[in-house]
């Protein structure tokens, strides 16, 4: 009789490093999925599984679509109409994915460094969440008849992965701390339009999303403190030589200085950074 293969074979980087290599959306979800349940049902069980190395690529698998352009050149669409909706909601699933690979590519590249276990329990629990707001998106996509590959998109994000493929600190300041910080910042408003569409599906997808990513970067600000406790630097002047080194522009308001504290984002962490327009 034929056995399901193990999640988790040849432990939690190469698990991390199978994500990461699997072009298709959803293989690529159901392969986290799979990967954070097998993590957690034996962390309930009182065992810690191999976390392992692997070398992980330096830009993810990716489908033929969507095309991925740059920034700028990803067309805006009035998102008071359907078709602009839809839009909005295609490139929230996209920003969503990347997330899926950001997580687990800093469970894969960090590998090496001495980390207690709770490290990675945080981010395979992440990297599951995104998945599962992938999905959400996906349905919701579908609904509007607007497939996940149906719209071009951008390549911007992996940058910040890329610039702090060596440097753990930052990536933890730049990747939860600002670009998922951000989420906290837009999706209010974008949950406020959703509502006003009468769209109470997107709304509770949308819901889901908020509510999950103060725990990302939570998770950010948490293993950042720590890093910085192990080296004896002082937390708010790291971050902002971090991020002054690794993102390209200042921070923009408004923010969202409650959701922010409630992650752990105190206020003279970001306001420093901010551009003053």
């Amino acid at each position: 009789m034929s056995t399901a293969p193990d999640p988790l074979a040849g432990g939690l980087a190469a698990a991390a490093a199978r994500v990461l290599g699997t072009a298709d959306p959803w293989e690529k979800t159901a392969t986290s999925r799979a990967a954070a349940a097998a993590w957690f049902a034996a962390r309930e069980a009182g065992e810690t599984p191999e976390i392992g190395r692997a070398a992980p690529p330096d830009f993810p698998a990716r489908p033929e679509r969507p095309a991925l352009l740059d920034p700028r050149a990803v067309p805006r669409r009035r998102t008071g109409t359907r078709a602009g909706r839809a839009a909005l909601l295609h490139a929230i699933a996209h920003i969503e994915l990347n997330a899926v690979d950001l997580h687990w590519d800093i469970v894969a590249r960090f590998s090496d460094t001495r980390l207690p276990t709770g490290f990675f329990d945080d981010w395979v629990r992440a990297a599951d969440e995104e998945s599962k707001h992938f999905g959400l998106l996906s349905d919701r996509l579908e609904a509007h008849e607007t497939p996940y590959g149906a719209l071009p998109a951008h390549a911007g994000m992996w940058r910040s992965a890329a610039a702090t493929a060596a440097d753990l600190m930052g990536r933890l300041a730049v990747v939860p701390m600002v670009l998922e910080a951000r989420g906290l910042d837009v999706t209010p408003d974008m949950i406020a339009m959703f509502e006003r569409a009468g769209d109470a599906e997107s709304v509770a997808a949308l819901k889901v999303i908020y509510a999950e990513e103060v725990g990302h970067v939570a998770y950010g600000s948490k293993w950042f403190h720590f890093l910085c406790g192990r080296h004896d630097l002082d937390p708010k002047e790291t971050f902002h030589g971090l991020v002054r080194r690794y993102f390209d522009g200042a921070l923009r308001p408004p923010f969202n200085d409650e959701k922010r504290a409630e992650a752990g984002l105190p206020l003279d962490f970001y306001w420093p950074l901010a551009d003053a327009r």
